[in-house]
C-alpha cells in the first residue's frame, strides 16, 4: 500500500474515533419514558377513573412525565383518533375560511363579526377537546381539569353557533314571535348551564356510571342545542330550499349533530365488540368525526347567509346587538372558566382528603 493511501487511512481512523466521541442524536432529541411504539396497558392496569366502558387495552400508564403525553400524539393508543379527529378538523375549517373568505372578494367588516366568533367558538371546542384527550391520563386531577375545560369548549362553541344562526340565518317572523328577544340571553344561559351541568356530573358521580350522570350532561347541553338550532329549524320547515343554497347545509349539520349526539350517548359499536375497537371504531372516535363535519357544514352554511345578508345585517339588527355580541361572547367565556376552576379546586380537595384517608 502507498503512502498516501496509508495517510488517508490513518486520516479516516482519526475522524472515526472522533465522531464516537460526540454526543448521540439520540441524546439531543427529547425522550419519552414511553418508547415508540408506545407500550399500552390494558384497563386493569390503570386506575378506574381511566376505564372506559369495553375498551379493554390501549391505556397509556398513569403518573408519567408531561412530556411522555405530549409526545404520545405520535403513538398508538386507545386515544389516537380522539385526539387527531379533531386536531385535523382545526385546518380544514381554517382552509375553508380562507376559501370562503377569498369568494366573497372583500374583507369582512363589522356585520361579520358574529360569523368570527362562530370560527373562534369552534376553534376553542376543538383546542380543548384535543388537550383533553391528550394529556388527560396525566393523574386524577388532570383528567377532571382538562375534561372541566373540554366542557368550557362545549358551551362557547354552544353560543358561537347561536350568535351565527341568530344575525345570519333568521326569518322575520321567528325574530318576531316570542322567542325572538330571549333567543340569545337564553343561549349564553344554557350554555354556561352545559357546562355546569357538565362539570357537576363529572364531578359527582364515579365508575360504574349511573343513568343519572348521562341525565344531568344530556337535559342541559340539549336545551342549549333545541334553543340554538331553533332559527334554523324554522327556516328548513317553512323556506323554499330552492330559493336558499344554505338550506341542504344546514340540513346536513342537523344531521350530523343528531348522528354525533347517538354516538357520544350510546357505546356503540365497542358493546358489541368488547376489545376489538379499543383503538379503532370506538363510538366517541364516531363522535368525533360527525361533529367535525356539523361544525365545518355550519361554516359553509352560515358563509352562504352572510353573503345574502351582510347588506341588511346592520338595518335589521342595529349595531347595539352586533356589540353586545362582542361583549356577551367573552363574557360567557370567563362564567365558564370560573365555574371549570371552581369545580376544579373542589376536586382537588376532594382527591387530596382520598389521599390522605389511604394513608
Amino acid at each position: 500500500m502507498s503512502g498516501d493511501a496509508l495517510q488517508r487511512l490513518g486520516a479516516l481512523t482519526l475522524s472515526v474515533k472522533q465522531l464516537g466521541r460526540l454526543p448521540r442524536l439520540s441524546g439531543l432529541l427529547p425522550s419519552s419514558p414511553l418508547p415508540l411504539p408506545s407500550p399500552t396497558v390494558a384497563a386493569s392496569q390503570v386506575p378506574s377513573l381511566f376505564r372506559e366502558p369495553y375498551i379493554l387495552s390501549g391505556y397509556r400508564p398513569v403518573e408519567q412525565n408531561w412530556r411522555c403525553y405530549f409526545l404520545s400524539l405520535f403513538q398508538r393508543h386507545n386515544e389516537s383518533l380522539n385526539v387527531w379527529t379533531h386536531l385535523l378538523a382545526g385546518p380544514v375549517l381554517l382552509l375553508r375560511w380562507w376559501a370562503n373568505v377569498g369568494t366573497l372578494g372583500c374583507a369582512l367588516d363589522a356585520t361579520a363579526l358574529p360569523l368570527c366568533l362562530f370560527m373562534l367558538s369552534a376553534l376553542t371546542y376543538l383546542f380543548f377537546s384535543v388537550a383533553a384527550h391528550l394529556m388527560q391520563s396525566r393523574s386524577e386531577l388532570a383528567h377532571y381539569s382538562f375534561f372541566f375545560m373540554d366542557y368550557v369548549g362545549v358551551a362557547v362553541y354552544q353560543y358561537g353557533c347561536a350568535l351565527g344562526h341568530y344575525f345570519y340565518s333568521t326569518e322575520p317572523v321567528w325574530r318576531e314571535s316570542s322567542i325572538g328577544p330571549l333567543f340569545l340571553p337564553g343561549a349564553a344561559f344554557f350554555g354556561w348551564l352545559s357546562c355546569a351541568g357538565c362539570c357537576f356530573a363529572k364531578s359527582r358521580y364515579r365508575r360504574p356510571y349511573p343513568v343519572r350522570r348521562k341525565i344531568c350532561q344530556l337535559i342541559p347541553t340539549s336545551l342549549a342545542y333545541l334553543l340554538d338550532i331553533s332559527p334554523v329549524a324554522h327556516r328548513l320547515a317553512t323556506v323554499s330550499w330552492a330559493q336558499e343554497p344554505s338550506l341542504p347545509l344546514h340540513a346536513l349539520q342537523v344531521v350530523s349533530f343528531l348522528l354525533s349526539a347517538l354516538f357520544f350517548s350510546c357505546p356503540i359499536p365497542e358493546r358489541f365488540f368488547p376489545g376489538h375497537c379499543d383503538f379503532v371504531g370506538q363510538g366517541h372516535q364516531i363522535f368525533h368525526l360527525f361533529l367535525s363535519l356539523c361544525t365545518l357544514c355550519q361554516l359553509e352554511a352560515l358563509f352562504r347567509d352572510y353573503a345574502r345578508r351582510r347588506d341588511t345585517v346592520v338595518e335589521v339588527f342595529g349595531e347595539r346587538q352586533l356589540w353586545w355580541a362582542c361583549v356577551s361572547f367573552p363574557a360567557l367565556i370567563l362564567c365558564c372558566v370560573l365555574t371549570a376552576l371552581i369545580t376544579t379546586r373542589h376536586m382537588q380537595r376532594q382527591l387530596q382528603q382520598s389521599r390522605e384517608k389511604d394513608k
